[in-house]
């Protein structure tokens, strides 16, 4: 667990914890669910870089859902 501290104008911080009362949640949650949007965001787009750098591997052909599962 992390402690972030921000610097930003009291009335922003009041401003902003009104609207996550409207919305029946905390700032903090809000917060949390910011940083989760972002890091699902870079993290989808490092998986498609990923993708496409491995995009050249073919096996040669479809595999059956037995050889997919085998355990070796």
């Amino acid at each position: 667990m992390y402690t972030v501290v921000v610097r930003t104008d009291k009335s922003d911080i009041e401003l902003a914890r009104q609207d996550a009362r409207s919305q029946s949640t905390t700032l903090n949650e809000l917060f949390r669910n910011w940083l989760r949007r972002i890091t699902k965001r870079i993290r989808a787009r490092k998986y498609r870089a990923l993708m496409k750098k491995l995009s050249y591997a073919d096996a040669g052909r479809k595999f059956t859902r037995d050889e997919m599962n085998e355990q070796r």
